[in-house]
């Protein structure tokens, strides 16, 4: 799974990245501890006419069919070998996906076969933001005005590589830039198309470093939530990291 990431990189950086063509909002302020529920800054998705926008959602995909936002919390990560068949997400991946840009994401290793975790770090070797696939969606509370729509988001997860199994078993998908225009394109791709993009990143294109479990608890927020140990404990510190909004 992915529960939490980094997301700092300057909008503006990001719109040449992904040849943006609108931002639509500066969005909340860089993160280094992006937590479910939490606003994710600089989303970028495509408009019905092609064009390009950079904007925020929220993180916990909310599906246009549910009767409460509080769905959302645990629809944080899709995985891509049921993403075309659940009902929660199946309707997202044909139409409305999307790139969540990302600095890095954390994972947590099981640490001497007990319940204690050590935190990591993965981010892109070449130091480049990292281009996650994501979906998106609509959602309007049933109490609500006409004009009152909540978008949120999913990251969609795969298979860890061979590099990152020893950490954990899962990653978030990783898209080559060859893949952006045909994952935000529905048109060009579509669902089945795009399942075949789901695989895990090429073993040479992360790299993952441990770092302190502060990141553990949603309330910390800074750079040095990522800066790496010089060593790592025996045993950790730890538990496993909540999976809960953060506070801001």
């Amino acid at each position: 799974m992915c529960g939490r990431f980094v997301a700092t990189t300057p909008s503006g950086v990001l719109a040449a990245r992904f040849s943006v063509d609108e931002i639509a909002d500066e969005g909340p302020a860089p993160s280094w501890n992006v937590a479910p529920t939490a606003d994710v800054r600089a989303v970028v998705r495509s408009r019905r006419t092609g064009a390009r926008r950079l904007g925020t959602l929220r993180w916990g995909l909310v599906p246009h069919w549910a009767e409460h936002i509080s769905v959302g919390a645990k629809m944080i990560n899709a995985r891509a070998e049921t993403v075309a068949s659940k009902p929660a997400f199946r309707d997202a991946l044909a139409r409305r996906r999307c790139i969540i840009p990302a600095d890095g994401f954390y994972e947590w290793q099981s640490v001497g076969g007990g319940k204690l975790k050590q935190a990591y770090l993965v981010r892109r070797a070449d130091g480049e933001p990292m281009a996650l696939a994501g979906l998106w969606e609509s959602w309007r509370p049933p109490d609500a005005t006409e004009d009152e729509w909540l978008r949120t988001c999913a990251i969609v997860t795969t298979r860890a590589n061979d590099d990152l199994l020893t950490i954990h078993p899962r990653m978030p998908v990783v898209l080559g830039s060859e893949a952006w225009e045909g994952w935000l394109d529905s048109d060009m791709l579509d669902a089945e198309a795009a399942v075949a993009l789901l695989g895990p990143a090429p073993t040479d294109a992360l790299v993952h470093y441990p770092v302190g479990n502060a990141v553990n608890d949603a309330r910390h927020d800074g750079p040095e939530l990522a800066e790496p140990l010089a060593s790592v404990a025996a045993g950790g510190e730890d538990p496993e990291p909540p999976s809960g909004a953060r506070s801001r």
